[in-house]
């Protein structure tokens, strides 16, 4: 097998320590290929003064690189969606294989950059783009072919991980927490896309592509971050038996798919309950190997870096096979992928936990039940706390039993229009993720 020539678009974390390890690991690398991997070209804004250029060329324009005739695998670190969409595509267009970290562009746009590297003859992989160094997609894509994905649930952004993990275990508010994964470089600058879920949904995307061979439908996500979460509420998750985790959660129901990212009340004995700081876990249920469950580092260069290597190292492998050797991207050629209705969050059944702040009178109880009955709910159980600082009132906190989302609403709507309520009730999903 001849050497393959690569060339890296983008030199931050994710680019640096993919060039680290490549040049750690070379020889490793080499023995299991049978061939040698070569750093030929590099494009980045910055000039990279910290590392030996000799024999690599350099250009601040990355779409010098897709029109680079040497290169085999135009390596994607830029981010965004969309220089790097450009580049990707004039990349595929020129024959190249590529190779992207990029979780937004995959799950925004790979409707379309696939469709375009099937019929050009190339490949994209992505193993990068979800959960950093856990193997997830070829997980999904081979080593679970022979079943049928009933669900995939994963804690797939570190950065909210470990801001809930901080305010069960230290009693912290999550304006405090958020404050020290920014300095500990957890959190970006602009959180938004962690903490209010964006980045889990991009994921999520690729996942259930993955696990149930449709389309791409980020759009139809439902998406909830964890700004809301309260440390009250998590203590009484926990006096509960619970543990507040947020979830990426895509689940077959008959002809239709689930697909959504919000905080989850999960018990606290479960698996995934223990996944704590910034560290992700995916756990996938199939009908012939059952549950199964992948952890590791979602994000750092290394990390990152180890799943980048990883397809560079696919593609060499079968890179002077013809493209129907291949394995697929998805387990499936492009056009067998298949459009399929996404559930409306109003149409989810999951049970749910509320917290309703009511007056410390005779009889509130018994109109609260008389609301969620009217809805056909029932409870499963029940906390009463008496908060300090308001002595005419008290804490409710229910756990219901499973219901269609749209009769929690239209109940909590009733109970929030009682004379002996306070404010808006607090809800929650719980999944027992059987």
């Amino acid at each position: 097998m001849k050497s393959v020539n690569i060339g890296i678009c983008g030199l931050g974390t994710v680019g640096r320590g993919t060039i680290n390890v490549l040049k750690r690991n070379s020889q490793k690398i080499k023995d299991r290929l049978g061939c040698e991997i070569l750093l030929n070209h590099i494009g980045s804004r910055t000039t990279p003064n910290d590392f030996d250029l000799k024999g690599v060329s350099f250009n601040q324009d990355v779409f010098a690189i897709a029109d680079n005739p040497k290169i085999d695998i135009l390596v994607e670190l830029i981010g965004g969606t969309s220089v790097a969409k450009d580049l990707v595509l004039k990349a595929i267009e020129n024959g190249k294989h590529v190779v992207t970290a990029n979780k937004a562009l995959i799950a925004e746009h790979g409707n379309q950059i696939f469709q375009a590297a099937e019929k050009k003859g190339v490949t994209v992989a992505f193993e990068a783009a979800v959960a950093g160094g856990i193997p997830i997609v070829k997980a999904l894509r081979e080593g679970l072919v022979a079943n049928n994905i009933e669900w995939v649930v994963g804690i797939i952004n570190g950065t909210s991980n470990f801001i809930l993990t901080e305010m069960r275990d230290k009693n912290r508010t999550f304006p405090d927490v958020l404050k020290e994964a920014k300095n500990l470089g957890y959190a970006e600058a602009d959180p938004t896309f962690d903490v209010e879920g964006v980045d889990a949904a991009h994921k999520l995307a690729i996942l259930a592509s993955l696990a149930f061979g449709h389309t791409f439908q980020f759009d139809k996500i439902f998406t909830e971050g964890i700004t809301k979460i309260e440390p009250q509420d998590v203590a009484y998750a926990e006096q509960l038996g619970y543990c507040i985790k947020h979830l990426g959660i895509a689940r077959k129901v008959e002809t239709e798919v689930e697909l959504r990212v919000h905080p989850v009340l999960i018990p606290k004995e479960s698996l995934i309950a223990n996944v704590d700081g910034v560290m992700n876990a995916v756990l996938v249920k199939g009908d012939a190997v059952g549950p199964t469950m992948y952890y590791g580092p979602g994000a750092g260069a290394e990390p990152t870096a180890s799943a980048v290597i990883s397809d560079i190292c696919d593609i060499a492998r079968t890179i002077e096979s013809k493209p129907e050797q291949r394995i697929a991207p998805f387990g499936y050629k492009y056009d067998n992928l298949k459009d399929v209705t996404i559930l409306p969050i109003c149409e989810v059944r999951t049970a749910s936990y509320m917290r309703v702040t009511a007056l410390d009178v005779p009889g509130v109880l018994v109109k609260i039940t008389k609301a969620l009955s009217e809805e056909n709910i029932s409870i499963e159980a029940i906390i009463q706390k008496e908060p300090a600082a308001e002595k005419n009132h008290v804490q409710l906190i229910l756990l219901t039993n499973n219901t269609i989302e749209k009769y929690i609403d239209a109940a909590i709507n009733k109970i929030e229009a009682l004379d002996v309520t306070k404010g808006d009730i607090v809800k929650i999903r719980v999944e027992s993720l059987n």
